[in-house]
Formats: structure tokens, sequence, C-alpha cells
């Protein structure tokens, strides 16, 4: 490939950084991510962050912001109520100015809940909609992909229906294939600077998503000895801003 053809090609290439807080975040931007996934509690998956971090993100960075639409951790069956707090929270978003949600549902039967979908969807435009991994529990991931396109979704992030993207990989290039730019699809989960350039190359994807978790040490100087041990109460979620860069840079390396 030549250098004006890799170059342009290198233009296209999105890095998302799921985060979890506002320092998350701030180091994330310093690191260059294109996106930013805004969550609480990555531990379960993110959920829906507070109405405070949504708005200090939103004004402290001018980055794409996608938050999450998530009322709780575990499945993606909802209840009427869990909806309704889910369209609170996305005509939320759009008041603050953030670019985009992420969603997902489910029916029981683990079909899309195409319905509510659409009704986000609807309740979010003009911003921008993911539709995130519950995508990868859904029954019919291709019959899915049609769905989300017909609903207005921009984006799916999917492992492949793996627990993460490397071993998903054959499927996500299939899904790829087929969405045939009607859709994006982002791999994610696992996505690491060791094998983004073979799932760029393999997928054909230009868009990626990944957490980069890492814990740092509280800065407490007061250590309660009974809770000397404990990471809840003295490690904060990290993100170191070099590994964001790397990320980019391995892809880039295409």
């Amino acid at each position: 490939m030549d250098n004006e053809h890799s170059n342009e090609y290198q233009i296209q290439m999105i890095i998302e950084i799921a985060t979890s807080d506002f320092s998350t975040t701030a180091s994330a931007v310093e690191g260059g991510a294109d996106r930013i996934e805004l969550c609480a509690n990555l531990a379960e998956g993110g959920t829906t962050p507070s109405a405070g971090i949504l708005r200090r993100c939103r004004e402290k960075f001018s980055v794409q912001l996608y938050p999450i639409i998530r009322p709780r951790g575990g499945d993606f069956l909802y209840t009427e109520e869990e909806f309704k707090v889910q369209l609170d929270d996305v005509l939320l978003c759009k008041e603050l100015g953030c670019d985009g949600v992420v969603i997902g549902l489910l029916l029981a039967n683990g079909e899309i809940d195409i319905e509510r979908t659409k009704r986000l969807v609807d309740a979010a435009y003009p911003l921008g909609v993911t539709f995130h991994r519950a995508f990868d529990r859904c029954k019919d991931p291709f019959e899915a992909l049609e769905q989300l396109i017909n609903a207005g979704c921009e984006r799916i992030l999917t492992s492949g229906q793996q627990p993460g993207a490397p071993e998903g990989v054959e499927l996500i290039a299939q899904l790829n294939k087929t969405a045939d730019h009607r859709i994006i699809i982002m791999p994610g989960s696992g996505v690491r600077k060791e094998n983004i350039k073979m799932l760029a190359e393999k997928t054909g994807c230009s868009e990626f998503h990944s957490s980069l978790r890492g814990k740092a040490d509280s800065k407490m100087e007061f250590i309660h000895p009974n809770f000397a041990g404990s990471a809840e109460s003295y490690a904060n979620n990290a993100i170191d801003p070099s590994e964001v860069r790397a990320l980019r840079y391995a892809v880039n390396s295409l």
C-alpha cells in the first residue's frame, strides 16, 4: 500500500474509549480518543452516568460524547418503568448537548426489542445511536443487523457474540461485510494494542472500542488499618493516556 492510500486509510480509523468517571474521561481525551462512551459502573458492564458527570464532561471536553443508557446491570430485558427511565435519560443527554447515546434492549425470546429501540432512536434524534453488546446476546445476529439498520441506529458495538472480539473476529467480519456501509460495525471487548491491527485487517472495520481499564492507588494519606487491603476503599479507576496513544499507533501501522 503506498503512502498516499495508507494515510487516507489511517484518517478513517476511530478509537472509542469507555470511561467510568470524569477522571478517566480526562485521561482518555488526553490520550487522543475520538469518542467517549461515558458510563458508570464499568465492572457491571456500564450503567447510565449521573447528570452531574454528564454535564461536567460535556462542559469540559469537546470530543464526541456518547453516554450509555442503561438503568442497571444484569440482563437487557427491561420493565416498562425501566424503559421510561431510559427515555428520560436520552432526553437529558440531548438537552445537555451530547453527540449520541448508547442503548441495547432485548425481548425475553432473545430477539431485539425493536419497538422500544425505535422509540429511543426517535427520542434521541438528531443524536446518533449506538446499539451496544446486548447485540451479542441476541438469537440471530443477521436478522438483528437488518432490524437495527431499519430502526435508524448508526452503529453496532459487538464482540462477535463471543466474550471478546478476538474470539468473535470471524462473525464480526461477516457482519461488516453484510452491513455494506449501511451501519457501522465496531468491534469491542478485549481490543488492545496487541490485537487491534489483526482485528482491523480481518474484519475491515474502521472503528474500535476499548475500555483500557486500570487502577490507581488512592491518594488518601490516612489508611484505616481494617480496610488497608480493600481495593474498593483505596484504589480508583484509571486510564493511562499512553495506552490510548499506543492503541492508535498500533492500528495506524496498517
